[in-house]
């Protein structure tokens, strides 16, 4: 059997183990769930009134808000879902499995591709329902064609996979599982600092800045103007240049960490 095949049988067998650990302790995907959940609860049924007033012409509209909220939250659950590779990936770390895989005859490499793929599925799986809440509550993205939607759903499915090599390195260089919920708490921030809620141009001058040169920002413009018909401009090209080198960074990042462990 070739190399190439040996590391997709033992990548797939890390996969199904990762699957089956979410399986049996959903628990933790279910709570990072309830930040995207109850922000989107929250601003649609609480502020969604005085937002939509306070960012659009003056007149309430607790439709468009929604239609406006619900990408940049799309976004944020991709974040909250992989502060779970980080904590997995530290748990098998400091409980010793990592060690007995080393003994063993599998590819080094697979046990984080393992962890990365399966965090990958959970991230669309919870994006689906995150999805399905906000069609249920009034999101209707009826102007996309088939082709931005298969475009939508590759840029959520390549921002997952870019934070997740974050969230793998982060597991990685953390003592235990707590810090490393601690050091992922960045992937749930961010969103709060970018155009999420609000439009760039309502900000401060000086935060401005801030919100828009930061990888969340271009991806969420991306995704309402996949979605909702609004101006692209050179956000799409910004966002896939910020999953690319998240990628890059977090795959050197975790390979680093994980071959400076002991053999």
């Amino acid at each position: 059997m070739s190399a190439l095949a040996l590391t997709a049988r033992d990548s797939a067998t890390m996969l199904r183990r990762n699957l089956l650990h979410a399986r049996r302790y959903p628990s933790l995907t279910l709570n990072l769930l309830l930040t995207p959940l109850m922000m989107l609860l929250l601003f649609v049924y609480i502020f969604g009134d005085v937002m939509s007033a306070g960012i659009g012409s003056g007149g309430a509209d607790r439709d468009a808000y929604t239609a406006y909220l619900v990408p940049g939250l799309l976004l944020m659950t991709i974040g909250s879902t992989t502060i779970g590779s980080a904590v997995s990936v530290a748990t098998d770390m400091s409980e010793g499995i990592i060690a007995r895989f080393r003994t063993m005859a599998i590819h080094r490499g697979s046990i984080l591709i393992g962890h990365v793929l399966g965090s990958v599925l959970q991230c669309v799986l919870s994006v689906v329902l995150v999805g399905a809440v906000a069609v249920a509550i009034g999101f209707r993205p009826t102007d996309a064609t088939a082709l931005e939607w298969l475009a939508a759903l590759g840029l959520l499915a390549l921002f997952s996979l870019a934070l997740t090599w974050i969230a793998v390195g982060m597991g990685l260089v953390s003592p235990n599982a707590e810090a490393a919920s601690n050091n992922a708490m960045p992937l749930i921030f961010l969103p709060l600092v970018s155009s999420t809620f609000v439009p760039l141009g309502t900000m401060p001058g000086w935060f401005q800045p801030i919100a828009e040169y930061q990888p969340f920002t271009p991806a969420i413009e991306t995704l309402r103007g996949l979605l909702l018909g609004t101006g692209i401009g050179n956000n799409a090209w910004l966002a896939l240049g910020w999953c690319l080198a998240l990628t890059v960074l977090g795959y050197l990042w975790s390979r680093a960490a994980f071959n400076r462990d002991p053999e």
